[in-house]
């Protein structure tokens, strides 16, 4: 397989799903609305207490829901009670959005694990096993991705990497992150950099690998990034070349 001329880069892929005012992110509306217009969908996973999938970004419930707590404290019977942003769109499983996705456009899975390895993954890798259409994962733990290169190497995997300036990560993290200097560990196959720290020394030494530029919020800053990587991940607005 030439994974340069794969889904993972010929077309741009909607940031949490499409979203708007309307259908907030990682919603089913947001994932509906990517799938009507053909967009590849980027979406964040993690685990609740009681081992369920979910797919949410933040850590904290307070952004998306305006509810105070955090995420892992949650089960499955809670999820109904957590309105996004206002919405009609309560925090969606990862098997009620594979169930409405269900092949019709392909999927990059962000794992959101910062704790041990190993859990979340085989479960994720259990419902994964059960689904059809295509798909990839990424992380920016690269011990993630060392799992899934020994457990299931016929998946793609990517390393997610940046800058990180202003974020709250440890000077050490930044440091290894910015360089991938455990690249050697997850064995990616392929590069997903912070769009605005790009061009930059320590990506073009994987040449070898598809680089994708997240995360992309205006026509502007498209053009920007666009030559220097092959795909984004992209946000409020939708791309034109």
């Amino acid at each position: 397989m030439d994974i340069f001329k794969s889904w993972l880069v010929e077309r741009c892929i909607a940031h949490r799903g499409l979203h708007n005012d309307q259908f907030p992110e990682n919603s089913l509306g947001a994932f509906n609305n990517a799938i009507i217009n053909g967009y590849p969908i980027e979406l964040d996973v993690h685990m609740i207490s009681d081992g369920t999938l979910v797919v949410f970004h933040d850590d904290t419930l307070s952004r998306m829901t305006g509810k105070d707590g955090y995420l892992k404290n949650l089960n499955k019977d809670d999820l109904k009670e957590y309105f996004l942003a206002q919405s009609k769109y309560t925090i969606p499983t990862l098997e009620e959005v594979l169930s409405l996705v269900d092949g019709k456009v392909p999927l990059l899975i962000e794992i959101k694990n910062n704790s041990k390895v190993g859990a979340l993954e085989t479960k994720l890798l259990e419902t994964l096993k059960k689904y059809n259409g295509d798909y990839a994962i990424e992380s920016f733990n690269p011990y993630v991705l060392e799992w899934f290169k020994n457990n299931a190497p016929e998946i793609l995997r990517g390393q997610l990497a940046g800058f990180f300036k202003g974020e709250k990560l440890s000077s050490i993290k930044k440091f290894a992150l910015k360089r991938m200097l455990l690249n050697k560990i997850a064995m990616p196959n392929f590069i997903s950099y912070e769009a605005t720290s790009l061009p930059n020394r320590f990506v073009r030494k994987y040449k070898t690998l598809p680089l994708i530029a997240w995360t992309v919020r205006s026509q502007e800053e498209y053009l920007k990034v666009v030559k220097y990587c092959d795909n984004v991940i992209f946000e409020n607005f939708e791309p034109k070349i």
